[in-house]
């Protein structure tokens, strides 16, 4: 589902939270579903290997199955879920998961609408940046080399490389270590429940991406705001206030 492209009083109020972290030092950004439009290519690939191992009794699963029980998750947290009683042969399950999502993402991947904008506003006001998502690394290189982003981040750091995967605060905060850049000066663009959680729980804004997962349980996690896309006016409203609130504030 799409974020409404309406603003409301709230929706201004909100915007207003992100000009707080002015000046602005960095930007994070989770990978699946935040900067290409991944989720589609996940839920195939789950559905066909969940089908092929009788799960669900054969039935293919739904995209609301998808949605509420996979997208977001750790891969190890899936594979606990699958197989509570042989964890390997879950493991073995997302690694071939893994692979036939990779051989997908290699035709079909696109970024979010509005991307290649923003790395310009980014990369034209010298802010550091930082990949931080719960995919496994074959999968981040190939995303970022894919969009295009290679040499767009300072650093990617990934969950599983972390002691606490996403929505623990940690690959966050891991994050900001590595950029040496101070949270209160940094904001997050993330698209999933667990991902949301953990930029709030790092004690950074976060705005909120519904590029597919539902609006009501983005906002159950706090994010400041939702945006459709990288094109939504509401993200280049707040992006002109953090401007106008950076060039207003004395420097020392």
């Amino acid at each position: 589902m799409a974020a409404s492209s309406g603003e409301s009083s709230g929706d201004r109020s909100n915007k207003s939270l992100l000009s707080e972290v002015a000046p602005l030092e960095a930007i994070l950004f989770d990978v699946d579903g935040t900067l290409c439009d991944s989720d589609p290519l996940h839920f195939y690939a789950f559905r066909e290997l969940l089908q092929q191992i009788g799960f669900n009794g054969g039935v293919p699963i739904s995209e609301d199955y998808f949605i509420k029980n996979i997208a977001g998750k750790h891969n190890d947290d899936f594979a606990m879920l699958l197989f509570p009683d042989d964890h390997q042969r879950g493991l073995k399950f997302v690694e071939e998961k893994e692979a036939m999502y990779r051989r997908l993402a290699a035709e079909q991947l696109k970024p979010v609408s509005g991307l290649y904008k923003l790395r310009k506003w980014i990369e034209d006001r010298g802010l550091k940046r930082a990949a931080v998502t719960n995919a496994p690394r074959p999968n981040a290189e190939l995303m970022i080399s894919l969009l295009g982003l290679s040499d767009f981040f300072d650093a990617i750091i990934l969950g599983c490389e972390c002691e606490h995967p996403k929505p623990h605060p940690e690959p966050y905060l891991k994050a900001l270590e590595m950029l040496k850049a101070p949270k209160d000066h940094t904001f997050i663009f993330e698209d999933s429940v667990s991902g949301i959680k953990a930029g709030v729980a790092a004690g950074m804004p976060v705005v909120g991406l519904a590029t597919r997962n539902p609006e009501n349980l983005l906002m159950e996690a706090n994010p400041i705001f939702l945006i459709k896309d990288y094109d939504d006016p509401k993200l280049w409203s707040a992006l002109e206030d953090l401007d106008k609130k950076a060039s207003s504030t004395p420097t020392n």
